[in-house]
């Protein structure tokens, strides 16, 4: 197991995977004020944390666009005719799907097995992490050219993408989806099945107050959105 250097050639990069036949799933929840970025509460107000969810879901549906790497999908868990799924299809989404499942665990290994169904390739990232570039992307999945499994991790235990290339539904069953073990467990998991692991470099995610900090300076700097 290694962490994928970081790519000095974003072309090259391109170049390398583009043989790939790769699908860039995005989950993402309707945005219903009080539902949505809950762990904000009461830093910010309900209605306050749903815009939010909204710019996140649009920013990261925005890099998986520019990354060109394959289709792009967003996955919801509900009301996929909400004007904010609307607007990603306008702007190149190529499928909006309703997620399947109890939790989220069962809810990402369904997607993933659909997915992988009609492409060699799946990259599933949430909507909460704005730190994702398409250089990233593009590191997980020239990473799959290699090995079977591929693993951003987040920097509160979980993680923010993966990418595999065959479903591996030992995964995600009985899993603390909340905790600060998910990304430990899934190694762990991957070991005693005899897949080898890929991981990326660590990523921050906005899920509790004191990340809203990091997510202001991005919007600073000019990240784009849709």
């Amino acid at each position: 197991m290694c962490v994928v250097p970081h790519l000095k050639s974003w072309r090259g990069t391109t170049m390398a995977v583009n043989h790939l036949n790769s699908v860039l799933m995005q989950f993402a929840k309707a945005p219903v004020p009080g539902k949505v970025k809950t762990r904000l509460l009461p830093a910010l107000s309900a209605q306050a944390a749903c815009d939010l969810h909204c710019d996140l879901v649009r920013h990261t549906a925005g890099i998986l666009l520019d990354s060109g790497l394959g289709d792009v999908q967003i996955w919801v868990d509900d009301d996929l005719h909400n004007p904010l799924f609307h607007g990603l299809m306008s702007a190149g989404v190529s499928a909006g799907l309703i997620q399947q499942g109890e939790d989220l665990g069962e809810r990402m290994q369904a997607a993933l097995a659909t997915s992988l169904c009609e492409y060699d390739a799946a990259l599933l990232v949430g909507s909460d992490c704005p730190g994702l570039t398409p250089e990233y992307l593009g590191g997980a999945l020239l990473a799959l050219t290699e090995v079977e499994l591929v693993v951003g991790p987040a920097l509160d235990g979980g993680y923010v993408l993966l990418a595999m290339r065959r479903e591996l539904p030992w995964l995600f069953g009985q899993m603390d989806w909340g905790g600060d073990n998910v990304l430990a467990e899934t190694l762990r998991r991957a070991s005693r099945n005899g897949v080898e692991v890929r991981l990326l470099e660590p990523l921050a995610d906005i899920d509790r107050p004191e990340d809203l900090q990091y997510w202001r300076s991005l919007q600073q700097a000019g990240e784009r959105q849709l």
